[in-house]
């Protein structure tokens, strides 16, 4: 068997070469003990033995099993650590999903509340009125220049005829 444990994978092969010691050490102790025991001298100490052998064998498994059971414990510490430090992560994630969301939120209904008043409409209508009125101005204030021109030049044309007929007798 050691010799097949040898030709195997290395992470099979060394977990196999443990056991087969391990295997190979209890057999020898049992061969002890039976030796032991079939002594006709030595029939109650060997008894003796066998039950102390057997409590320490119990407590070792008993070491052997909190040990595991304390190191299983570790891990579901652990794992609940992890747990509820995503738990929080996630609420804060949450949190800031629910307050962009909010924003949105307000801003749609400030672009419906702006789309639904016509206010946009209502000041690109008073926007066509003005340009309208300003235009018509500007023509008032040219056809107002042409006339206070035409009556300057009237005037002066006026002036200059009286001057010379009152300087001319």
């Amino acid at each position: 068997m050691d010799l097949a444990a040898r030709s195997l994978q290395p992470n099979v092969k060394a977990v196999l070469l443990a056991k087969l010691r391990e295997y190979k050490s209890d057999l020898n102790n049992l061969k002890s003990e039976h030796k032991r025991l079939a002594s006709a001298n030595s029939n109650q100490a060997a008894r003796d033995d066998l039950l102390e052998s057997g409590m320490a064998d119990a407590m070792s498994v008993s070491a052997n099993q909190r040990g595991r059971l304390m190191m299983s414990t570790e891990r579901l510490n652990e794992s609940s650590d992890r747990i509820k430090e995503s738990r929080r992560t996630m609420l804060e994630t949450e949190e800031l999903g629910v307050s962009i969301l909010q924003d949105l939120h307000q801003q749609r209904q400030s672009l419906l509340h702006a789309n639904d008043t016509n206010k946009l409409h209502g000041v690109d209508d008073n926007i066509s009125k003005s340009k309208k009125i300003l235009t018509n101005m500007s023509r008032r204030m040219s056809r107002n220049k042409w006339i206070i021109s035409s009556i300057i030049v009237v005037l002066v044309v006026a002036i200059a005829l009286i001057l010379y007929f009152k300087l001319s007798k």
